[in-house]
């Protein structure tokens, strides 16, 4: 089965119709059919976080959180120290970049599993040599 990783930008147009990705996330979902998703708790910590100052989105943002806990073809890794370190390893290398940790973790995660793809807009990831799956129209 195809694997791929989910970023936070993929959760919140996925929770937020009128969000601008909304329709990139969509069609990138239904292209890859059947498949099983990776994230991390960083990403959902992220996600969560994004979506905290409506009182709407916060509810819909913690029902999805554990619609995603509880799907079987939903894989979520969680934190833990030695994962903030390697991301902090990863950050520290990257002077010449503008990743986040949490992109850095995320990275780190998708290596481990060997994936390639993710379900994201950053083109920071193209960066490190991952497919990004999000793209607007012509782009």
């Amino acid at each position: 089965m195809r694997v791929v990783f989910a970023d936070a930008v993929y959760w919140i147009a996925i929770v937020k119709p009128n969000d601008s990705w909304c329709q990139a996330a969509k069609t990138a979902r239904d292209e890859l059919g059947q498949v099983r998703i990776v994230t991390t708790d960083e990403v959902l910590t992220e996600f969560l976080t994004t979506l905290s100052k409506d009182e709407h989105q916060r509810r819909a943002a913690a029902k999805m959180v554990r619609a995603i806990l509880s799907n079987v073809n939903i894989k979520v890794v969680p934190q833990s120290r030695d994962s903030f370190q390697k991301g902090l390893s990863r950050y520290e290398g990257r002077d010449d970049k503008q990743y986040s940790l949490q992109d850095c973790i995320s990275m780190n995660v998708m290596e481990s599993e060997s994936i390639k793809e993710v379900l994201t807009n950053d083109h920071h990831f193209e960066q490190e040599g991952f497919i990004v799956l999000m793209k607007r129209n012509g782009s």
